[in-house]
């Protein structure tokens, strides 16, 4: 094969990477999107929103390589799609454990999106004290051409659950040794306690929301007045009259 073939060789495959990890960067903005939509949907109707925030990230394609290799599998791009399916993935952090059940129950009724597998690691933790509830969805992405669904795992989780997952992820990262009992132990204890603070958290919000519904503090001027996009709108009183009737 002459050097100019080598070159066109090389530029094609370069091409086919670029398009190939593309996809998953346009699924994960289609996803955020989707997040955005829902959170500001709540948080202008109901002064609340069940997501704090998002954070999201697509493997490197050496990460990629590395997985492929230790599952022993095909080195193609279509057997990589085939396998791996957290190639991107969105992480959605929730104040409350009711909020995380909510949000994925307000995706998963997403007609566009298809929900190939969950796993609720939150019911039923990880052996070392892992929760958070996975989702596996397959994302439609409209292109210039030709229309691809695409794979994203959404993991959604509580902060207290993301805080313990972040500390486990660095003490471990790059242990090579086995790593002692006592630490593991140590780790399985604080995310049980991560998860009472959970649940204690749950409790608090749900009396301070019963004690607030019971006092029923809207005002006339704030009934009276919507804010969209930071723009306050003020709601004629004619205006209203006719749309109740």
């Amino acid at each position: 094969m002459s050097t100019q073939d080598q070159i066109e060789k090389f530029k094609q495959l370069k091409y086919e990477l670029t398009r190939f990890m593309m996809i998953y960067k346009f699924a994960l903005e289609e996803m955020e999107t989707k997040i955005e939509i829902l959170k500001q949907e709540f948080q202008m109707l109901h002064d609340y929103s069940p997501i704090e925030h998002t954070k999201s990230r697509i493997k490197s394609p050496e990460s990629i390589m590395n997985k492929m290799l230790r599952k022993n599998n095909e080195l193609s791009l279509p057997a990589i799609r085939a396998t791996i399916k957290d190639i991107a993935g969105l992480r959605i952090t929730c104040s409350f454990i009711s909020d995380i059940y909510q949000v994925s129950a307000m995706l998963q009724k997403q007609d566009d999106l298809k929900v190939l597998g969950v796993k609720d690691y939150i019911k039923h933790p990880k052996p070392n004290g892992y929760q958070s509830l996975h989702l596996l969805v397959e994302v439609p992405v409209f292109l210039s051409d030709c229309q691809e669904h695409v794979c994203v795992e959404v993991q959604i989780r509580t902060i207290a659950m993301d805080f313990w997952a972040s500390l486990e992820h660095k003490i471990f990262y790059k242990y090579s040794q086995s790593v002692p009992e006592h630490l593991t132990r140590e780790l399985k204890n604080a995310a049980d306690k991560a998860y009472e603070l959970d649940l204690q958290m749950e409790r608090l919000h749900r009396e301070i929301k019963e004690i607030k519904d019971a006092q029923g503090d809207d005002t006339d001027v704030e009934l009276r007045r919507i804010m969209i996009n930071n723009q306050q709108f003020n709601l004629p009183a004619n205006f209203i009259k006719l749309l109740g009737e």
